[in-house]
């Protein structure tokens, strides 16, 4: 594998993969399925962009975040590999155009959706691609045990069809033995398979719940206590920058950032933590996806997490430096009882889901059999006030649309502005040649970014703004104009959500949603939301043991740094001391002051004598402390 290594080397920079990696690299060169169980910082993309880049032919990833897509495609194009995300920030002519050069042999990775499956146009269009390999990323949606199954990763079997020579590799962060094998199945593996499992033990990451009444107090001890970088997360917009302000007024450096920011608020505030000009993020669960930074030291939940998994990711965001860190969820008196009542009490029904998508329908003027792929900019706080509907009914409904391949919800909208050239070279040169101000502006976006002929590119407005020494608000005009001009395709970034159809618009009442797939659902979370609740109730067992047991881990030996097995250290230290204080008065009793002495350096001297009384071992007269029925000896 040398020559992996070599490529290793000369993209990412590194030397030697990590654990796993050349192993399940090694299984996709030689044409074998695999199922890769690595956890959340565990390197999964260089699994398969490394034999990606080994192989002749392209290689297809199935990913259901666009903005992780684009952030990968962004990143794999800066190193000069050719990239391409197939999802809805593209129109029909965009996507032909793409497919075109894809069928050229242009990219080496082409990213898409398993929604985007279901178009029989588009699984044409795929046969003729020189595939290698097939990806799936997120793996457990394939499960309808998967803690985010999506009924549309069903679809992927069809590129078992289509390609069955091809191998396929799945890759997960959090899958249980149940999941693992309905991917195996689902997915058709060959006989020759392979599963590679990291275990999902972080040895330098202490997992610790505290049962506490007052959690402001714990913050701030935490905050002073364990230095560095720190990420607190809350399941509520509002409260993050409550909570923000609060921390910064006690003087802390600290931002906060949610889903409901612009864009360039969300980018800068993201920037600025990532060089360590903000060190504390206080976020809800929008934040930390496809972000890898290395040093966060400390992740504090303050709401409880809403399930397993997505905590296991959340605090896996600490360590990746592979130093010590530390993770704690706070746990308030009725912490259990709001985490039933927000999830469980919540759920939309049957009737309640095709009411919100009736509304949408009509709110976005979307008639039925409008065609698929239409895209829709949409303000959820706007659309329920319009139909006095509660957000959180609202926001539950559209995921589950979601989640059903009816819609596709993009909270973020479009984060980053693309760019593409339309006009051949001779135009765009007579062009130039007339209008000076913007020959200056294309020679620096030609001189700033590849491909441009070719693909999309993400572009940084402010970037091309400094370089021309002008606004950016001039920038973004000059751009305007030449696309109204047919010389650019430019897409501007955009803050808001936005809403596109998977298939054509349905009758409300023909929405396919069986009330016993919905009660499936619904059982899967309140499963779930036990295992979160049994997992910060039971202080009787090491943190890490029942996180791996959840995640069919077994482990011997307890952690020794979670909040379970510390209090059981001192537990221990505790009656040994006690012990110790007993055998002192063997001989005859002895002063509180000679007591002192003997154990001074003992912090907790006091506390284990005042248990040996409790319970009635050592018992006191005048000033001397005696053994129970010794001191009449």
């Amino acid at each position: 594998m040398s020559e992996a290594r070599a490529i290793l080397k000369q993209f990412w920079g590194f030397d030697q993969f990590r654990s796993l990696q050349e192993e399940i690299i090694n299984a996709a060169v030689n044409g074998q399925d695999s199922l890769a169980l690595l956890p959340t910082g565990g390197g999964k993309s260089i699994c398969f962009q490394v034999p990606a880049l080994l192989k002749p032919g392209c290689t297809l990833v199935i990913s259901p975040l666009i903005a992780l897509m684009a952030d990968q495609v962004e990143n794999l194009k800066q190193k000069g590999i050719r990239a391409l995300a197939l999802n809805s920030n593209l129109n029909s002519n965009q996507k032909e155009l793409a497919l075109q050069n894809a069928a050229n042999g242009y990219y080496k990775l082409i990213y898409l959706s398993p929604e985007s499956l279901k178009s029989e146009r588009l699984l044409h269009r795929l046969s003729f691609l020189n595939l290698d390999m097939v990806v799936v990323d997120e793996a457990h949606c394939i499960s309808e045990w998967g803690y985010d199954f999506r009924p549309s990763y069903l679809e992927i079997a069809k590129l078992r069809d289509l390609f069955p020579e091809i191998p396929f590799m799945a890759l997960t962060a959090t899958a249980t033995q149940k999941v693992s094998a309905d991917i195996i199945r689902i997915l058709r593996f060959k006989e020759d398979y392979q599963v590679f499992k990291k275990s999902f033990e972080r040895p330098e990451l202490s997992y610790n719940v505290l049962k506490l009444e007052n959690k402001s107090d714990q913050i701030m001890d935490l905050l002073k206590r364990i230095p560095g970088s720190a990420l607190i997360y809350l399941r509520n917009r509002k409260a993050t920058v409550e909570s923000s302000k609060w921390l910064q007024d006690m003087g802390f450096s600290v931002d906060y950032y949610h889903a409901g920011l612009g864009l360039e608020v969300r980018d800068k505030k993201q920037k600025q933590w990532l060089r360590g000009e903000t060190r504390i993020m206080v976020c809800t669960n929008a934040f930390g996806m496809g972000i890898d930074k290395p040093n966060v030291r400390l992740v504090i939940h303050l709401d409880l997490p809403d399930s397993l998994e997505s905590y296991f990711q959340e605090a896996g965001r600490a360590a990746r430096d592979g130093q010590k860190s530390y993770s704690f969820v706070l746990n308030g008196p009725n912490d259990v009882n709001i985490l039933k009542a927000k999830y469980l009490d919540n759920f939309p029904n049957r009737e309640e889901v095709r009411r919100v998508y009736r509304a949408l329908m009509n709110y976005l003027q979307i008639g039925i059999g409008s065609s698929e792929g239409s895209s829709f900019d949409f303000d959820i706080l706007e659309f329920s006030k319009q139909y006095r509907m509660k957000v959180n009914l609202v926001y539950r409904c559209l995921n589950i649309l979601d989640k059903e391949a009816i819609l596709e919800f993009n909270e973020g909208g479009q984060l980053f502005s693309r760019l593409m050239v339309k006009a051949d070279r001779r135009t765009l040169y007579d062009y130039q040649l007339k209008n000076e101000d913007f020959d200056k502006l294309l020679k620096v976006l030609f001189r700033s970014y590849g491909g441009l002929d070719i693909d999309f590119s993400r572009i940084d407005e402010n970037l091309i703004a400094g370089r021309l020494n002008t606004s950016t608000y001039k920038v973004k005009e000059a751009l305007k104009s030449l696309a109204n001009h047919d010389l650019i395709d430019y897409q501007e970034a955009s803050g808001n959500s936005k809403i596109t159809l998977i298939g054509e618009r349905r009758d409300f009442q023909e929405l396919h949603l069986s009330p016993e797939h919905l009660e499936r659902r619904k059982a899967e979370l309140e499963h779930r939301l036990n295992a979160v609740i049994q997992f910060v109730e039971n202080d009787q067992q090491c943190r890490l043991k029942s996180l791996l047991s959840y995640f069919d881990e077994q482990k011997e030996e307890d952690c020794g740094s979670c909040d379970v097995c510390r209090k059981r250290k001192h537990s221990n230290k505790l009656k040994e001391l006690e012990t110790a204080i007993k055998e002192a008065l063997l001989d005859g009793p002895k002063s509180l002051l000679d007591l002192r002495q003997e154990f001074s350096e003992f912090p907790n001297f006091a506390q284990a004598l005042r248990a040996c009384i409790e319970l009635e071992e050592i018992e006191q007269k005048g000033s001397s402390f005696y053994l129970k029925g010794k001191s009449d000896s």
